[in-house]
């Protein structure tokens, strides 16, 4: 299977990656995981991936053009060619679904998981409706970026490919059978988040998979009144 990630700070996942049941696997060839530099995909000297939100909040948002290009990228290999329909790409958000061992064992089955590591105030929503195929969130908790989650995704399914570890081993696992959920009752909790409304920055157009997708023209009309609202309907209920 082929993890690919795409981070501004790709060094973080080196020692990770290059320890125990992770490292084995890439050594027996079962995994290929490649870590993607987004900045490597912007058009200015500076390198820059985010910008000041539409709409006026604190905070920076990823920019959608760098994420785009890296995915095209990416999606135009010739690995991915060969891959073609048991791909996925993911992003990682707090309004994601909860990443569990069910979800772990639907990614299993993949030949390859794009991963786009978010970071600052949030990600340009168009990333979300027009370029990943889903939002995960690995928990009802707040972290600094995308990347730590990736480990754990690459982390849990790599444990699930045939090789990597012995079959017996995985059977006496926690979460090995879903017939947990009919043994205990687990309560879940959710995390209260007063506001998680859609973030977009520049550029105000982009053609993304052959579409024109613009940024909400209530972003644009300086009637900041309209602007909570807007985001009031948008945000996870608390």
């Amino acid at each position: 299977m082929k993890f690919d990630i795409i981070t501004i700070f790709p060094q973080i996942f080196d020692s990770y990656f290059s320890e125990s049941i992770i490292k084995r696997a890439q050594a027996r060839k079962l995994v290929n995981i490649d870590i993607h530099n987004l900045r490597d995909y912007t058009n200015d000297k500076r390198k820059t991936v985010d910008d000041s939100p539409y709409g006026g909040g604190s905070g920076m948002v990823m920019k959608v053009e760098p994420i785009f290009k890296a995915v095209s990228k990416l999606k135009t290999s010739s690995y991915a060619k060969a891959s073609a329909g048991k791909a996925k790409i993911i992003l990682f958000s707090p309004k994601g679904k909860k990443f569990d061992q069910k979800m772990a064992k639907r990614f299993s089955k993949l030949d390859r998981l794009i991963m786009i590591c978010g970071r600052y105030e949030g990600v340009d929503e168009r990333v979300a409706k027009y370029i990943a195929d889903e939002e995960i969130s690995v928990g009802d908790y707040v972290l600094t970026g995308g990347e730590i989650p990736a480990m754990i995704v690459v982390d849990a399914i790599t444990r699930l490919i045939p090789g990597v570890i012995a079959l017996e081993s995985l059977k006496e696992e926690s979460f090995s059978s879903l017939k947990i959920e009919n043994s205990m009752k687990i309560e879940n909790c959710k995390l209260k988040i007063n506001y998680e409304y859609p973030q977009y920055t520049r550029p105000e157009s982009i053609i993304v998979n052959g579409k024109k997708r613009i940024v909400p023209k209530i972003l644009l009309s300086g009637n900041h009144k309209k602007i909570e609202e807007w985001r009031r309907k948008g945000c996870i209920s608390s």
